[in-house]
């Protein structure tokens, strides 16, 4: 195994053993809930918003440890963006763990994913990106106050 790809092993089982940003928010302005059937995982994501800005962002539920590592370094990465921000980095990292171009690689205004690229492994196999991706597709559906349980089907 590459050198490489054992660090990316051991940020995402850190991660997953430790996750960030872990629990309920109390003053959170928006909450919405995620469920992979495939995999069991379950997501309920609580946003802070002020301002057009994400001040607060935590999450519970369970899952494997993509989802959970997934979900923990997405709390790190959003918090203190802009919903656009936030946007934007969801597009970026979709088009990561899937392989397929997204509207914002297309405007050239893809943001640098930093430490999420370690997600890069996860197109190789693809009912592993429906985990990855479950915490983000649920903090989408908050951000645009979408109603109902999101799900990865």
């Amino acid at each position: 195994m590459s050198d490489l790809k054992e660090l990316y092993q051991e940020v995402i089982l850190d991660h997953q053993k430790h996750p960030r940003n872990f629990g309920s928010l109390s003053d959170a302005t928006h909450r919405q809930e995620g469920y992979n059937p495939l995999c069991g995982d379950r997501i309920i994501v609580y946003v802070k918003l002020l301002n057009n800005r994400i001040e607060g962002i935590a999450f519970q539920g369970s899952g494997c440890a993509i989802s959970t590592a997934s979900a923990s370094m997405m709390t790190e990465a959003v918090k203190g963006k802009t919903i656009e921000e936030a946007e934007a980095l969801f597009h970026a990292f979709h088009e990561l763990v899937t392989g397929k171009p997204s509207e914002t690689s297309a405007c050239g205004k893809r943001p640098p994913l930093g430490k999420l690229a370690v997600f890069s492994g996860v197109r190789e196999f693809p009912v592993r990106v429906k985990c990855a991706t479950l915490a983000w597709h649920t903090l989408r559906a908050a951000l645009m106050g979408w109603q109902g349980t999101v799900s990865t089907e």
